[in-house]
């Protein structure tokens, strides 16, 4: 959540997933996705530095999240271990499964150096 200010001096929080998006003429308007609207203080780069701050925050505490008991990064100490965060990569060349392709129907290849192809994740 953001905190931003009313024209009254009020404060309250939005969740900044929500805003549609933001006019600034001449005073900050937030639009929601739901068509409910907000007369703030903070100018519109204001607004824009608060999410950018509140979705690296996000993305900071996810990357020192602990482990998962099941997963072999995780570390009963008192030190969240950190997870390494990237791209899914295509199984490497040793792990194709019996019809000798990969996850995504390409034959098998180690793909260093090469792009890295986005594809679904399968659950």
């Amino acid at each position: 959540m953001i905190v931003v200010t009313r024209l009254n001096e009020s404060q309250f929080a939005v969740n900044p997933d929500l805003i549609e998006r933001i006019h600034e003429n001449p005073d900050t308007t937030l639009v929601m996705v739901d068509g409910a609207k907000y007369i703030v203080t903070e100018s519109l780069v204001e607004v824009i530095e608060l999410i950018a701050a509140y979705r690296a925050r996000i993305i900071s505490l996810a990357r020192f999240m602990p482990g998962d008991p099941s997963d072999d990064t995780f570390d009963v100490g008192d030190q969240p271990t950190q997870r390494p965060l990237g791209l899914v990569r295509d199984a490497p060349a040793g792990k194709a499964d019996a019809t000798g392709t990969s996850q995504n129907g390409h034959a098998a290849t180690d793909g260093a150096g090469s792009p890295v192809q986005f594809r679904p994740r399968t659950t």
